[in-house]
């Protein structure tokens, strides 16, 4: 039989990521400027060189027509001087014979070369007409001009060596400018990397402190506000955690206690009626009885305790279903008779006739966990108030059970309904509590989505109270099937 092994996944380390896109990023940033400004720059220098070569042919033309003037000496010495200083700002600048003899400047030649394609450039060209193009390197002005009645070739040229030099000159600085940016670049990208890994290191290391049961620990970050949040929340899955272990820590007390003195009892009594009263019906039916009783409280809280298991793993579908409150609720009341002879009384302000669609099983769990609970918090009186109220437009049923006990400290109010909560406030009642009972009723509640809450004022009793749907008698259980 073959194994599939599973493959494991190579997982990526968030600095090392983070540094490598970083720097991936600027090297093509860097890239991109530098072929713009390469493309930029060589297209500026090349159009200004021709600008160059324009304007100097233009003034080398007017220049020459000059020559012919009143003063032909004056208009040579001018020709001269302008050559020159075209010469001076690197720009070459040629008189030449038809056949090709330079005559200004004088001591200057022109190659075969650059001659013959000079002759087929202006080879349809009248007199008087000029050109500009670009050959053998050079940005070339030529034109047909007359020098003192000659007919001549004028030739004023600008090398692009200039320019490629000057593009080289560049291109070496923005190198190496880019080369600065670059490291700078990478020891950002680092520092940054390194900052941010940092700071999910040191929560991650927390969490795994965490994990191993250390509540004293702090998640604290704030150099982002990202990692500040998620601070944030791991601090409140801490107190929550730790408040659920110290809960759980007390349940497991309690349950202990509980189970502890119905089992002795149990084992007690068990021991009295086979030594003792077993031969006396009325002693061994009043201590068997007394089995009979702790027995149920022992049922009670395994009740309570898979009650709970089972609301939270899902399993108790919402069997929904349309039943008359006020009868049910008076039901539940009957089942609380017996503490009437231990001096209880429940007082009751029903309104009679009161629909509701909930699960019946679900809503006597949490109606007989509210009254359990009054019951073991009221006061001296022994009393405990129920009401059952339409709101004024018919659409709710509120439900209102009020203990007449020492009331919840406002601090406390908002922890009544998590589970294995119990009030500080030791007491001894006839209903035996685990402190699971205001968690089941919360879990069943919302599972219904029904609207409840407690009202509570130290020294005036508790309220707690649930808003149930009021529908319609004619309604039925009809069609109403199981709904999750």
């Amino acid at each position: 039989m073959k194994h599939r092994t599973k493959k494991k996944l190579k997982l990526k380390s968030v600095n090392v990521s983070l540094y490598g896109y970083f720097c991936l990023l600027s090297v093509l940033l860097i890239m991109l400027v530098d072929v713009v400004f390469y493309l930029v720059v060589s297209s500026a220098l090349s159009e200004q060189a021709h600008r160059r070569v324009l304007t100097a042919g233009k003034d080398m033309v007017n220049a020459i027509d000059s020559c012919g003037g009143d003063d032909p000496f004056m208009g040579a010495f001018i020709l001269k001087g302008s050559i020159n200083r075209y010469r001076e700002e690197g720009l070459e600048v040629f008189i030449l014979n038809p056949d090709g003899s330079v005559i200004l400047p004088a001591d200057a030649e022109l190659s075969d070369e650059r001659f013959g394609d000079l002759s087929a450039k202006l080879a349809g060209v009248e007199e008087g007409g000029k050109i500009t193009y670009s050959s053998y390197g050079f940005v070339s002005f030529s034109a047909r001009v007359n020098l003192c009645g000659e007919k001549c070739m004028l030739l004023v040229s600008c090398p692009l060596t200039v320019v490629r030099q000057t593009v080289t000159a560049m291109q070496f600085y923005l190198l190496l400018i880019s080369g600065i940016a670059l490291l700078l670049a990478l020891l950002i990208s680092y520092s940054f990397s390194q900052k941010l890994t940092r700071g999910l290191q040191f929560t991650s290391d927390t969490a795994v402190k965490l994990a191993h049961g250390d509540y004293s620990v702090s998640f604290t970050n704030a150099d982002y506000r990202e990692l500040a949040r998620l601070s944030d929340t791991l601090n409140y899955v801490r107190d929550e955690v730790k408040k659920s272990r110290d809960f759980q820590m007390e349940i497991l007390a309690n349950v202990t206690h509980d189970l502890k003195t119905p089992l002795t009892m149990i084992k007690a009594y068990a021991s009295m009626v086979k030594e003792i009263s077993g031969d006396d019906p009325e002693k061994r039916n009043k201590h068997l009885q007394v089995i009979i009783d702790e027995s149920d409280r022992l049922t009670g809280l395994v009740n309570d305790i898979l009650a709970v298991s089972k609301v939270n793993a899902n399993l108790g579908d919402l069997n929904l279903g349309v039943f008359n409150l006020t009868e049910f609720l008076y039901g539940i009341l009957n089942k609380f008779g017996y503490l009437g002879e231990q001096g209880y009384t429940f007082m009751a302000d029903a309104e009679p006739n009161l629909y509701t669609r909930a699960d019946r099983e679900k809503i006597e769990q949490v109606i007989y966990n509210l009254l359990g609970n009054a019951v073991n918090y009221t006061g001296d009186d022994k009393t405990v108030y129920v009401s059952l109220k339409s709101n004024t437009d018919g659409t709710r049923a509120r439900l209102s059970v009020r203990d007449t006990g020492k009331g919840i400290p406002k601090e406390e109010l908002s922890d009544i309904w998590e589970r294995y909560y119990r009030s500080r406030d030791s007491h001894t009642r006839p209903v035996t509590g685990t402190g699971l009972g205001l968690s089941i009723v919360k879990l069943i509640l919302e599972a219904h989505s029904f609207d409840y809450g407690v009202e509570s004022e130290p020294g005036s009793g508790t309220v707690f109270w649930v808003d149930f749907p009021s529908v319609s008698a004619e309604i039925t259980e009809e069609g109403q099937g199981k709904n999750g």
